[in-house]
């Protein structure tokens, strides 16, 4: 190549085409995975010969047995799930392999299976694009090979607790066609898009408003699913969630509240916890050998918001009912935002109705100007 311009270009463009494509296939790996597990599992509660063995604690064996996180019996119990209300992706399970290089001399030669190619009542159970009426008198075409390159596990995780096969399809044909990101789709059906689309006199343009105020998922993203990460033998602190100015306060932060000589004892970075069936992750978890409690550090990068305060009182209050030990008391968080250079530095304890309480925890923890000082010296440097 004689002109720089177009090497640069060409290097660009092939990185653009080839990480894009690797973050797809790697999110249908995990689709496909986890259906498969899911059908392994059914396979052999229906017809294995010593389930008895194992009856209702079956997952919890397995799960102990793989010894894996990505095996939880929390996970395994969602891929049987999966397969149960997708049955129908058997039809189209080989090809999706044979597409992302996956052939007869891998998995296909466990007996298992071969199920999969030998079961006629299986492999017919309808056709490859499903016509589901929903109930609010829509026809709802879904394409189950679309269904599977443009939702990712995630995404599917969060119709499997709805109670139609109606109501997912909706949110299946809606989610492809407004690509929205996983936390789109929670906000709409929190929100009760399907209902009110049901009862709206134009539906078209109720669609029209939400696909265009929607957030659209981005690529990238895709690969900090935990279902991902976890897919690929990473530990949740190797995934970076927050953005680098963020990342290096909480670094920074962990090494700032030890030297202050409070009583910090660090536990955790991005700790993971799961409330509901849905990950979270806690910045920073110290426990104090003052106090006796755990402090849960929130830090965010933009002003604050409603949803911070109650995020953190979730886990504190997830820290209260799960965590705390009868010796200890209850758990304090520590939330700190930044703003165009200001800084907002909230305290917030399990029992905040308790005044003397409060006012214990806020004489050993370090001060609100302390805590300012760090702040400002860290945006200085960024």
């Amino acid at each position: 190549m004689k002109n720089y311009n177009v090497l640069v270009n060409a290097i660009e463009a092939t990185h653009t085409t080839l990480h894009q494509n690797a973050i797809k296939a790697i999110n249908k790996h995990v689709t496909l995975k986890n259906w498969l597990v899911g059908f392994y599992i059914v396979e052999f509660e229906q017809n294995g010969e010593d389930k008895a063995k194992y009856g209702d604690k079956l997952l919890q064996r397995l799960s102990d047995s793989l010894n894996q996180n990505a095996y939880s019996a929390r996970n395994l119990r969602l891929c049987r799930q999966f397969y149960l209300l997708y049955p129908e992706i058997s039809q189209i399970i080989g090809s999706q392999l044979g597409q992302l290089g996956i052939g007869g001399a891998s998995i296909w030669q466990l007996p298992i299976a071969k199920l999969l190619t030998v079961d006629n009542e299986l492999l017919n159970r309808g056709n490859a694009v499903f016509a589901r009426g929903a109930d609010n008198g829509s026809n709802v075409q879904v394409d189950l090979e679309k269904l599977i390159d443009r939702l990712s596990y995630t995404h599917l995780v969060q119709l499997f607790p709805l109670n139609s096969t109606e109501k997912r399809s909706f949110y299946e044909s809606e989610c492809i066609k407004g690509n929205w990101s996983v936390s789109e789709l929670k906000r709409q059906i929190n929100t009760l898009y399907y209902e009110r689309s049901g009862m709206s006199i134009d539906s078209e343009k109720l669609s029209l408003h939400v696909n265009e105020t929607s957030e659209k998922a981005n690529l990238a993203d895709l690969i900090k699913s935990p279902f991902t990460f976890e897919f690929l033998g990473l530990k949740a602190k190797e995934v970076v969630y927050e953005n680098d100015l963020q990342q290096a306060l909480i670094d920074n932060l962990e090494e700032f509240l030890i030297e202050l000589g409070h009583g910090f004892c660090f536990e955790a970075k991005q700790k993971r916890i799961t409330i509901g069936g849905e990950y979270f992750f806690i910045d920073l978890v110290f426990y104090h050998r003052i106090l006796k409690c755990h402090v849960l550090v929130e830090l965010k990068t933009n002003e604050a918001k409603h949803e911070h305060i109650g995020q953190l009182k979730t886990y504190i209050n997830y820290y209260k009912k799960d965590i705390m030990q009868p010796n200890d008391n209850p758990p304090v968080g520590l939330l700190l935002v930044t703003d165009q250079n200001k800084a907002l530095i909230e305290y917030a304890v399990a029992d905040s109705d308790m005044p003397l309480f409060v006012s214990k925890y806020i004489v050993e923890l370090p001060t609100k100007e302390e805590l300012e000082i760090f702040i400002k010296k860290e945006l200085a440097q960024h």
